[in-house]
C-alpha cells in the first residue's frame, strides 16, 4: 500500500506515527520542533488521511505499509515516534524490524488489551453525519454534538472532513475502523523483547498507562524509560508541546 506522507528536514531519520482519528498534520508541534535537526516522515496510516483505504487493519499490515514506505524511500535506520495507536504501530516495527529501530519513543499507550469500548459515542457521531449530505461544516458539527459532548474533540474529528464533488466526505474508513475496532484496542506480544532504546511518555492525568501495565511494558521493552508529563492528558504532545519535544530531543541525543 501506497501510504500518502510528508518529509521534511534533514539528517537521521524519525518517522512519526498518528492515532486513532488522526493523520500527519496531528504531530505538527513534533514535527516543526523536530525537522530543525531530523529528516522528519510524517506519515497517514491505511484508512486515515490521504492514504487508502483497507478491510485490512492489522498492527502488522500497519506497520508493514511503513516498512514498506521507508523501503522505497531507500531509509535504513530509523528512529520512530507513535501516539497512542500510532504507539502501537511504532512498538509492531520493533518487532518486525528491530535492527533497523534506533530509539523508540511511544507516547501515551501501552502493549495491553485494553477492554471496553472507549470511542462508541465517537462512532455514532461519524456515523450520524455519514446519514447526512452535508455542505457545511457546520452541519457535520451539530450533528457531532448529538454524541459528542467536548467541542474539542469534534474539532479535531472535522479535520478529517473534506470537501467533495457530492459534499463533505470523512477521510478515514469509519466502517473499517468499526469493524477492526478489537484489534485496534488489543495486542499481540511480540516473540522476543526489543532491546532497543525505547521511552514511554505518560499524560499525567490519562488513564491509557496504568501502574498495573509496568510488567508488560518491562517484559517487552527491558531497557525502556518512563517519563511522565504533569497535567496533560492523552494529547500531552498537543498540550505541552515544548515540554515533549524537549524531553524527546533529550532522548535521542543524551549529549545535546
Amino acid at each position: 500500500m501506497n501510504l500518502h506522507f510528508r518529509a521534511e528536514g534533514k539528517g537521521k531519520t524519525i518517522v512519526l506515527i498518528h492515532g486513532l482519528f488522526g493523520s500527519a498534520d496531528n504531530l505538527g508541534l513534533l514535527a516543526r520542533e523536530l525537522k530543525r535537526h531530523y529528516q522528519v516522515i510524517s506519515v497517514d496510516l491505511r484508512n486515515h488521511g490521504l492514504s487508502p483505504h483497507s478491510d485490512l487493519f492489522s498492527y502488522q499490515d500497519l506497520a508493514q505499509d511503513i516498512i514498506d514506505t521507508l523501503d522505497h524511500l531507500a531509509i535504513d535506520q530509523f528512529n520512530v515516534i507513535g501516539h497512542s495507536m500510532g504507539g502501537k504501530v511504532a512498538m509492531t516495527l520493533s518487532a518486525l524490524v528491530p535492527q533497523r529501530v534506533n530509539h523508540l519513543v511511544v507516547i501515551d499507550i501501552a502493549p495491553v488489551v485494553y477492554q471496553g469500548h472507549r470511542h462508541q459515542n465517537v462512532f455514532d457521531g461519524l456515523r450520524e453525519v455519514n446519514r447526512h449530505s452535508i455542505t457545511q461544516r457546520s452541519e457535520a458539527e451539530q450533528y457531532l454534538a448529538r454524541y459528542i459532548n467536548d467541542a474539542g474533540v469534534r474539532q479535531f474529528l472535522l479535520k478529517s472532513l473534506a470537501r467533495t464533488e457530492t459534499g463533505y466526505q470523512w477521510r478515514f474508513n469509519v466502517e473499517g475502523l468499526i469493524t477492526n475496532y478489537a484489534t485496534i484496542m488489543g495486542w499481540h506480544p511480540a516473540a522476543q523483547p526489543f532491546m532497543g532504546k525505547t521511552l514511554f511518555m505518560k499524560g499525567q492525568l490519562s488513564d491509557y498507562i496504568e501502574p498495573q501495565y509496568r510488567d508488560a511494558i518491562m517484559t517487552q521493552f527491558p531497557n525502556a524509560k518512563a517519563h511522565v508529563v504533569a497535567n496533560t492528558g492523552h494529547w500531552l504532545h498537543a498540550e505541552k508541546s515544548a515540554t515533549v519535544n524537549r524531553i524527546i530531543t533529550q532522548f535521542l541525543n543524551p549529549s545535546a
